[in-house]
């Protein structure tokens, strides 16, 4: 099986960059370390890091507590141009819309992955951990099929 090679920069997206970017940006950390820039963002900053998804990061080893949610328009106030990266991930529809417009005079690409939002789903505490679990495990089997096995 051929992998891609890892982009220079990486930016996933998603709608409030509180739980399904945040999630990919530390685990994609993790996996392939500081061999790429990876950011992520939301199309709205609306919200603060999830607890749920802060849990199951824990859960391998991804620490997700510092992270501070910023919108499209609040990463180019703090410097990091969306013409500089590589690879946009988008991990929601309404993210994807929104860095296709963004990219439209740029030459880049935008590839939409579909991750659960396990947001608002779940009757109790233990299934939405299951679910939110479910959506970091789909981030991890993208980014290994991807770009291959975690590197030491």
């Amino acid at each position: 099986m051929s992998f891609q090679p890892l982009p220079q920069s990486v930016l996933f997206c998603c709608d409030h960059n509180s739980v399904r970017s945040p999630m990919a940006e530390g685990i994609m950390k993790k996996l392939y370390g500081m061999r790429s820039y990876i950011q992520s963002v939301g199309v709205k900053n609306d919200l603060e890091i999830d607890g749920f998804a802060i849990a199951v990061c824990q859960e391998i080893g991804v620490e997700l507590s510092r992270h501070r949610s910023r919108s499209f328009d609040e990463m180019e106030q703090w410097g990091d141009d969306l013409s500089s990266f590589d690879l946009v991930l988008a991990l929601s529809p309404a993210s994807q819309r929104r860095a296709l417009d963004l990219t439209q005079f740029f030459h880049l690409e935008v590839e939409y992955w579909p991750i659960l939002d396990p947001t608002g789903l779940g009757d109790n505490r233990e299934a939405r951990l299951l679910l939110y679990r479910q959506a970091r495990d789909q981030i991890v089997e993208r980014l290994t099929t991807r770009f291959g096995p975690a590197m030491e």
